[in-house]
C-alpha cells in the first residue's frame, strides 16, 4: 500500500501523526507524553532490527500504543510531523534516510546536538525533499523536565513551528531565523557542562587515589558555595556512566563547532575522550550490568571512584 504524500502537516498539531526518530531515553519520554495527550506517535530505531536490544523498545511501544515503523522511510512516509533524536553523528544520516519519503511540508525538528555545519547540511536535505527543517538545541538534561525541557529553535520555519510546539506541552524558544544560532548556544555550554563533568570524574578520582578528596572538596566549596559538590559529583559520575558513549559523540560535535569557529578545540577533544573512556569502562561491566535499576545509580561517587581505581591498579 503506497500513502499519497499531502502538501502538508494538518493545521491542528494535535491532530498530527508524529514520527519519532530514534527511540532511546529521550525518544520513549517523548513518546509517553505526546501519548497521554491522545496524540498519534510512531517510531523508529536502528536497534529495532537487532534482537538482542529491541525487546525493551518493542514492550515499552506496546506499553504505550506506540507504532513502530520499519524503517526511516516508512516513519516519515506517514508523519506530518518528525522529531530526530539521535546520536550526534547521526544527524545527517537520518535526515537523508528519512528524505526519500518526507511528505511537502512535514516539519522535521532536529534535536540532536550536532554542530551548526552538521545542522545546516540536514536542513538543506530536508528542504531539498519539500520537508521544514527547525534545528533544536536542547539546553539541559531532558528526563527531569520530560517534554517540558528548555528547547532553543533555529532557522526560517522556526517561528511558526513554535506556537505548534507548545501546544503539545513543549517549552519552545526561537533563537533566530538563521540556522545555528540555537546550535551554537548548546555547543558553546557543553564546553563547560560536558567538560566539568570530565574534570570532576578525573579530578575526584585522582583525589580519591592519593587520599585528599576530602580536602579538595572542602577547598571546591570555599571557592563555589553555591555547589553542593558531593551532590554534583554523584550525578556527575550516574550520567557519564550511564551516557557517556552519546556525551563523547556530542562532545566531538562541540569540538567541532569550536573548531568552525577557528579555535583548536584542546579542552574539548579531551573532554570526549574522558567521556568515552567512561563508557568503555562500564561497557565491560565495570559499573555493574547496564539496564538494571541500580545502573549508575549510586548515591555516592567514590564507589565509582574506587571501582575505576581497582582497575586500574589490575591493569
Amino acid at each position: 500500500m503506497t500513502t499519497t504524500p499531502r502538501k502538508g502537516p494538518r493545521m491542528n498539531a494535535k491532530q498530527w501523526q508524529v514520527g519519532l526518530v530514534g527511540y532511546g531515553e529521550v525518544g520513549r519520554i517523548l513518546a509517553e507524553d505526546l501519548r497521554a495527550q491522545g496524540l498519534a506517535v510512531s517510531a523508529y530505531d536502528v536497534k529495532l532490527d537487532r534482537a538482542a536490544s529491541s525487546a525493551a523498545m518493542r514492550t515499552h511501544a506496546q506499553t504505550h500504543g506506540v507504532q513502530l515503523a520499519a524503517s526511516h522511510t516508512a516513519l516519515a512516509a506517514g508523519s506530518d510531523f518528525i522529531v530526530s533524536a539521535v546520536t550526534a553523528s547521526q544527524a545527517v544520516p537520518v535526515a537523508q534516510a528519512c528524505a526519500t519519503a518526507l511528505r511537502r511540508g512535514a516539519y522535521f525538528l532536529d534535536f540532536n546536538s550536532a554542530s551548526p555545519g552538521a545542522k545546516q547540511r540536514a536542513s538543506d536535505i530536508v528542504a531539498g525533499a519539500g520537508g521544514r527543517y527547525v534545528e533544536g538545541a536542547v539546553m539541559t538534561s531532558v528526563p527531569p523536565y520530560r517534554i517540558k525541557v528548555p528547547l532553543l529553535l533555529g532557522g526560517p520555519h522556526a517561528a511558526a513551528l513554535a506556537p505548534l510546539l507548545a501546544e503539545l506541552g513543549f517549552a519552545p524558544q526561537v533563537a533566530s531565523e538563521r540556522l545555528g544560532v540555537a546550535s551554537a548556544t548548546k555547543m558553546c555550554r557543553s564546553v563547560m557542562i560536558k567538560g566539568l563533568e570530565a574534570m570532576v570524574i578525573e579530578s575526584f578520582t585522582a583525589a580519591r587515589h592519593y587520599g585528599v578528596e576530602d580536602a579538595v572538596i572542602a577547598s571546591l566549596k570555599e571557592t563555589f558555595p553555591g555547589i553542593d559538590w558531593e551532590k554534583q559529583a554523584a550525578y556527575f559520575f550516574q550520567r557519564v556512566i550511564e551516557h557517556g558513549r552519546r556525551r563523547s559523540e556530542e562532545v566531538r560535535e562541540v569540538a567541532e563547532t569550536v573548531r568552525e569557529a577557528g579555535l583548536e578545540p584542546w579542552s574539548a577533544s579531551g573532554t570526549a575522550e574522558r567521556q568515552a573512556w567512561v563508557a568503555d569502562l562500564a561497557d565491560t561491566g565495570l559499573f555493574g550490568e547496564r539496564g538494571h535499576p541500580g545502573f549508575a545509580r549510586q548515591a555516592d561517587w567514590r564507589v565509582e571512584a574506587d571501582r575505576i581505581l581497582n582497575r586500574l591498579q589490575k591493569d
